[in-house]
């Protein structure tokens, strides 16, 4: 047996949590370079603790209300998805916590005039909008999630055939809407630089935002909530395809135990008969993620490099180990 199959088990584990901190890190930098700059409003708890930055004049910065927020959903999401969907969700929202409060003061003033000031609200949602639901989708389809709405989503689509996208899509356009009841202090950029104005005590000159420009404001944010939930979807919907393999090898009983033993998948040995050869063959037909393909073809490989397989996708698996038919 190849000892890359023994380490498996702990490869994924090691890539699930990098997969995890990595979509956190870019769902924050979303945020940090696009969003916040152009005083943008966004979906579930990052929307509502956008809305509290704004508020209070970024007095109170989004890290802290993000994390203070995400605590009870958090526990219902521990008792209705369990503790292995707990245990990543924590670590996301603590780091993506962390993150929204010093990443905005990391990113070079320049950087963000050049990419997001100078291009307009416009190009930031398109932008921002994509780089968070690709984070998003990172975060969810390894486990994880960045908290809020994203839970919700998670224990309404157990439950439900609907995708995560669409009932994200349904609680931001709530929240964004209702952010026309609180009134927002944006900063004063100094046009050059694109740092904010100093008054003579050093802080931040602050002014309240018009009202004109708060109703374009929730525009944009219902154009970005649904710029992140088209891609979250188009994501989570690549990463869980599942693809259907038949498996023609004289090696095929080493083949099944592998894939049965170390990639814990079904396998069902077909009977079948080579019309050209008129020999009797053993075929395997295996369905599995099309995340997991090129490592079972390199396993398949290792033991039978003369296998004949024949690879093609599949629209729906209900079963264990796959999606489940749900009320």
């Amino acid at each position: 047996m190849p000892e890359t199959l023994l380490k498996k088990s702990t490869f994924i584990t090691i890539k699930e949590w990098v997969l995890v901190t990595l979509g956190i890190l870019i769902y924050v930098t979303a945020w940090a370079l696009f969003l916040i700059p152009n005083n943008l409003i966004g979906g579930g708890v990052s929307g509502i603790s956008s809305m509290i930055q704004y508020a209070t004049g970024g007095r109170i910065q989004m890290g802290y209300s993000y994390f203070a927020l995400n605590a009870i959903l958090v526990a219902c999401a521990i008792i209705i998805l369990g503790m292995g969907f707990g245990a990543k969700t924590i670590y996301a929202i603590i780091l993506a916590s962390v993150a929204l409060r010093f990443l905005p003061d990391l990113i070079p003033a320049s950087i963000i005039k050049t990419l997001a000031i100078d291009n307009g609200k416009l190009l930031s949602v398109l932008m921002g909008g994509t780089m968070a639901g690709i984070g998003i989708g990172m975060s969810i389809s390894n486990g994880g999630s960045t908290g809020g709405t994203d839970i919700i989503a998670l224990i309404y689509t157990k439950y439900h055939n609907v995708s995560p996208g669409k009932v994200i899509l349904f609680l931001d356009f709530i929240i964004i809407g209702s952010s026309i009841l609180i009134p927002s202090y944006v900063n004063q950029l100094d046009p050059v630089t694109g740092l904010p104005v100093l008054d003579a005590l050093g802080n931040p000159i602050t002014f309240k935002m018009p009202l004109a420009e708060k109703i374009t404001t929730i525009l944009y944010g219902l154009l970005l909530v649904t710029v992140n939930s088209y891609v979250l979807d188009m994501y989570i919907s690549g990463s869980q395809q599942s693809v259907q393999l038949f498996i023609l090898s004289k090696e095929y009983e080493k083949i099944a135990d592998v894939i049965t033993k170390d990639m814990k998948r079904g396998v069902t040995v077909l009977d079948g008969k080579g019309w050209y050869t008129k020999q009797d063959t053993k075929v395997l037909m295996v369905l599995t993620r099309k995340t997991d393909l090129n490592l079972m073809l390199r396993y398949i490989k290792q033991i039978d490099s003369k296998a004949f397989l024949s690879v093609s996708s599949v629209n729906g698996v209900y079963g264990k180990g796959f999606d489940t038919i749900k009320k």
